[in-house]
């Protein structure tokens, strides 16, 4: 965060990731603007191998985002962007057990426990091969269902998951372990709701790990601090 990573105004820290994956991340995070805001922008500035990229955020009415928007954009409307399970859907429901920022130390394992539900809306689906072949990706397609991954969202050095965790971002290749992947589906809901997973911090620094669940339409997310040590 700082020069290469800055929101204004407000910034330079306005909640923004540290951390990029491949390809396309939608809807990573939301900027609170005072009522007063009008007609200016929030300008998100990314400098990285010697070239910069701005992305900019406004409150004019055609660019707004409900819910029909983000289940499209998420790929659980399917091809055309919209399908008939995906009506009256709400999030899925989250609650990560523990305190918000914790301290560990590297390479010592720690186990997270997350709870999630969902209302079954949209229905669990999968994406055939037949479905991707010959088609534009501009709106993309998703396995639906409920599914619950950590990630790394900020953080200086590398983190392990155990078991590992399904990708977050649109992997479209086959066997990509990725719901945007043909054939890919949900694992199966662990008793109670409840996931446990261990993570492993590479080096000391302060890292910020996200819990998503997402039901391929919408998501709920909390986010978790660790301060590192060695």
């Amino acid at each position: 965060l700082g020069s290469n990573n800055h929101v204004e105004p407000g910034g330079p820290d306005q909640g923004q990731p540290t951390y990029f994956f491949p390809r396309r991340n939608r809807f990573v995070f939301r900027i609170r603007v005072p009522a007063d805001f009008g007609e200016n922008e929030v300008v998100w500035t990314l400098t990285a191998h010697g070239r910069t990229a701005r992305a900019y955020g406004t409150l004019r009415p055609g660019y707004a985002v409900d819910d029909t928007v983000l289940m499209a954009n998420f790929g659980g409307g399917g091809a055309g962007g919209f399908h008939p399970d995906t009506v009256g859907n709400i999030p899925p429901k989250l609650m990560v057990a523990g305190k918000k920022t914790r301290s560990v130390s590297a390479g010592e394992p720690i186990t997270l426990i997350a709870v999630a539900t969902d209302d079954g809306k949209p229905g669990k689906r999968v994406v055939s091969a037949s479905r991707l072949l010959g088609r534009s990706r501009s709106t993309p397609q998703a396995a639906t269902g409920l599914r619950l991954s950590w990630f790394r969202y900020r953080g200086p050095g590398e983190v392990s998951f155990t078991p590992d965790q399904t990708k977050v971002w649109e992997d479209f290749r086959d066997g990509g372990n990725s719901p945007w992947s043909a054939g890919w589906e949900p694992p199966p809901v662990p008793p109670d709701n409840r996931w446990v997973v261990q993570v492993t911090f590479s080096e000391p620094g302060t890292y910020v790990l996200r819990c998503l669940a997402h039901d391929g339409g919408l998501q709920a997310y909390e986010d978790v601090t660790f301060r590192v040590d060695r």
